[in-house]
């Protein structure tokens, strides 16, 4: 779950980010408009929080320079202006939702989850496999409809096999999808480790995830 939020005001971006990662996102942070993009062109995110005004490229020619790619990527768009030709002009051009400032927090989270709900393809968003269900924006897990307790990073983890399953996901897509710095995840025991408590977690259930010697692992349905 991992989001782009790009503000140039320092303050708001860091109480954004915080409250963000304190809610279980994997967050970037871009101070401007040209940051934004290069972070766009180098990860796949879940969900873009772009603010209107910034410098060397406004968030509304952000979301038309994603547009023009085809890229279907959910952007929120924050700004001061809020006259209706403002908000017209902000949806005109290619943004899901608008959030005028100041904003409370819990607000800005209820519009990520229903544009999270909204952006998963016709359907209801919950990931299943076999008689395992991942309820991304309730971040929920259930075993025949017991749910299992995980944490953020495992739940990231487990989203990440089970969206790409019966296919090998590498270690360092892991890292990047649950970890802030993936690096840190990369060069160490620590995905292992994580990945170790979600099979004890999941036992009996009828996913499986194998080790894919020297590339990754793989998230498996042992009932079909």
């Amino acid at each position: 779950m991992r989001v782009l939020v790009a503000e140039d005001d320092e303050g708001l971006r860091s109480v954004i980010c915080r409250g963000l990662e304190e809610a279980g996102y994997v967050v970037d942070a871009a101070r401007n408009g040209s940051e934004a993009l290069a972070f766009l062109d180098a990860y796949s995110y879940e969900v873009a929080v772009l603010d209107w005004r910034m410098p060397y490229m406004s968030g509304v020619d952000l979301v038309e320079t994603l547009r023009r790619r085809k890229s279907a990527l959910p952007v929120l768009l924050l700004t001061a202006r809020d006259l209706p030709a403002d908000r017209v002009a902000g949806l005109d051009a290619g943004a899901d939702d608008y959030l005028v400032k100041p904003f409370d927090f819990g607000e800005l989270l209820a519009r990520l989850r229903a544009l999270r709900r909204r952006h998963a393809a016709g359907g209801s968003g919950v990931i299943e496999l076999g008689d395992v269900a991942l309820d991304p924006a309730g971040y929920e897990v259930t075993v025949g409809g017991r749910v299992v307790g995980l944490t953020k990073t495992e739940l990231r983890i487990l989203e990440l096999l089970m969206s790409r399953a019966p296919n090998v996901v590498s270690r360092s897509s892991i890292a990047i999808h649950a970890w802030q710095d993936e690096a840190d995840a990369v060069g160490s025991n620590t995905i292992d480790v994580h990945i170790g408590h979600l099979r004890s977690k999941l036992a009996g259930s009828s996913l499986r995830i194998d080790t894919v010697r020297g590339t990754g692992y793989r998230a498996m349905n042992t009932s079909a």
